[in-house]
């Protein structure tokens, strides 16, 4: 129990502190004039040790009485080394594979086209999957940051005009740690969608905090074919489109994710994720600019 709560912890050590030093005194003054003076002495010094004690305690008390439980645990730094070890093998040894084996495809052949579409998907993947390995207990505007970084060329060569409204709220804490992860995943598997499937010739990233219900709101929304109409009903599956696995990683952080035909035409991905942990949806209309 005082493992995980130094506050409590710290209020323990100085009750009993305070206890034992005021029955120190206690007994002092009751036999001090009986006492040798050689006792009085030893008394003495433990009655200056024990109040040195309990200056120590009292100077920690304040940073203990601080501590609060991290949200997302922090890996060791042996378990963080391993991770930043693997991402530069990945880095290094298949990235350079795939860029050497699209270095001998020639865009102008068909075939050779489609499959350099596919080694440039891979190596996209790759490199989102190095990024989360590094990025440890970033905060989500860092994420997106990286994620826009990787995305950007490739949506440009595909002629998608990507708009980014990626907004912090002043006072209010930004997702970090695997909540941060998680909604980064959702943004990469919308956008990897808009790339494979939408034939959409524009897409935009939003993220803005909602005071009412008090949540973040990030959406991908594109202008392209549109899922099917069976697609948005709750619960039902589309293979291939990766619905299923971002709804679960919504659910899995506390928020909910909400599938939205635009009146305009497309696909809009919402994810609500509410600062307190608890699912709940956002209102029809509450959009950021």
């Amino acid at each position: 129990m005082f493992r995980t709560s130094p506050p409590r912890f710290a209020l323990v050590c100085l009750a009993l502190w305070l206890v034992q030093w005021i029955l120190g005194l206690l007994l002092v003054g009751h036999f001090w004039a009986l006492s040798s003076p050689a006792v009085q002495w030893l008394v003495a010094v433990q009655l200056i040790g024990q109040t040195l004690l309990g200056l120590l305690i009292l100077v920690q008390l304040p940073r203990a009485l601080q501590w609060r439980p991290r949200r997302n645990p922090r890996p060791s730094a042996e378990v963080q080394a391993e991770r930043q070890r693997i991402a530069r093998e990945l880095h290094d040894n298949v990235g350079s594979q795939l860029v050497n084996t699209m270095g001998l495809l020639d865009p102008q052949v068909p075939a050779h086209s489609q499959a350099l579409r596919a080694l440039e998907q891979c190596l996209l993947d790759l490199r989102l999957v190095v990024d989360s390995m590094d990025s440890g207990a970033d905060m989500l505007t860092d994420r997106l940051a990286r994620l826009r970084h990787r995305m950007q060329p490739v949506l440009d060569r595909r002629g998608i005009r990507m708009a980014w409204q990626v907004q912090a709220a002043d006072g209010i804490a930004t997702p970090c740690g695997a909540r941060a992860q998680h909604l980064v995943s959702i943004a990469q598997e919308a956008l990897s969608n808009v790339l494979q499937h939408a034939q959409a010739t524009q897409v935009a990233v939003r993220l803005h905090y909602v005071g009412e219900p008090g949540a973040w709101c990030l959406e991908v929304c594109d202008n392209g074919r549109g899922l099917p109409e069976a697609s948005t009903a709750s619960g039902t599956r589309l293979p291939g489109f990766g619905l299923e696995g971002m709804r679960r990683r919504a659910v899995q952080m506390g928020g909910a994710l909400e599938l939205v035909r635009p009146e305009e035409g497309g696909t809009c991905i919402r994810v609500v994720l509410p600062i307190d942990g608890a699912p709940q949806p956002l209102r029809q209309g509450a959009h950021g600019a």
